[in-house]
């Protein structure tokens, strides 16, 4: 019996030593990974923000509309139309789930990462002037309604609020912000075309789920400003919105879906962007950030791994 269980033992320890490596080795990034999420980080320039919270792609050959790789007529985009400043806190800014990042302030508002971790639909790409050039969208976030596991699937299905979203972090502009390409979609039977007026409707409602409150889309100007609350598992952030001019155009032209976006001669876009400044005003207790105590490598374990682990342990004590 002794002889088995030290075979039994050897072999689990040989099948278990590759997932220990790898995770070991990766101890110090395993924080990035949430639900299949990578967060796409450039370090190679040291963090510079300008006043305004980021640098306004304009100045150096970049543009606020997104380039897709197909659109009717070709060379369409979709607006730039909020930001999140490089002056919100630090820890907004890391692109994580974890330690209040921004994957858990946009949870805070009842957004959620793509179905399942699996992205749908074709990438858009933009160049935000910081020497980067063209880069696809670092990920795609969608309204849960209300149901932060698997809302996001319910509105690939349904339609609803989403955006795309860059980081402006390349060697020429590394401001930290991150650009938004909000818009409200239509169900997927209907092609997840865009709504009527629905980019500038997809900004305003997003903000509205931050302040709590109903933006008046007709109203909005580049003197308007709103603050709002939010919080998710235990964090609490204060966003500071002001809208300005000046990056986007008034304009229906080369705006994707223009035909149907624009209604009553107003343009597909107002030319105004939301810039959202986030600080953390509230955090968990010490004794509720359980996670952070358990051993990183057991979170990259394959969960026939650990069924054999509880499996086998009673004989190999035995």
């Amino acid at each position: 019996m002794a002889s088995i269980s030290a075979t039994t033992l050897s072999l689990l320890w040989l099948c278990m030593t590759p997932t220990f490596t790898y995770a070991l080795e990766e101890h110090q990034s395993w924080q990035t990974w949430r639900r299949g999420l990578w967060r796409r980080a450039d370090k190679s320039s040291a963090r510079s923000v300008p006043p305004e919270g980021y640098y306004n792609p304009l100045a150096a050959g970049g543009s606020l509309l997104t380039e897709i790789p197909v659109t009717y007529p070709m060379g369409q985009g979709e607006p730039l139309n909020a930001i999140i400043s490089g002056n919100s806190d630090p820890r907004v800014l890391e692109d994580a789930e974890t330690d209040g990042g921004l994957r858990n302030y946009f949870l805070s508002f009842g957004f959620s990462g793509e179905c399942l971790g699996q992205h749908a639909g074709s990438h858009q790409a933009a160049n935000l002037g910081d020497g980067n050039g063209f880069l696809n969208e670092t990920s795609v976030i969608r309204w849960n309604y209300g149901d932060p596991q698997l809302g996001a699937c319910r509105e690939t299905i349904e339609g609803g609020n989403h955006f795309r979203y860059w980081v402006q972090n390349g060697p020429s502009g590394n401001s930290g912000a991150y650009f938004l390409a909000v818009s409200y979609e239509l169900p997927l039977n209907l092609g997840h075309d865009i709504i009527a007026n629905g980019y500038n409707l997809g900004r305003d409602w997003l903000i509205g789920n931050i302040t709590g409150s109903f933006v008046q889309t007709p109203n909005v100007t580049n003197t308007t400003t709103f603050v709002g609350i939010t919080t998710w598992a235990n964090y609490t952030y204060q966003s500071d919105i002001k809208y300005v001019s000046g990056l986007l155009e008034d304009t229906n032209d080369g705006i994707n879906h223009n035909i149907t976006v624009g209604i009553n001669g107003e343009n597909s876009v107002d030319g105004l962007v939301a810039v959202i400044e986030v600080q953390i005003t509230g955090t968990p207790p010490s004794s509720s950030a359980w996670r952070s105590s358990i051993p990183p490598q057991l979170w990259h374990l394959p969960p026939i791994l650990i069924i054999l682990a509880f499996t086998l342990l009673p004989s190999l004590l035995s």
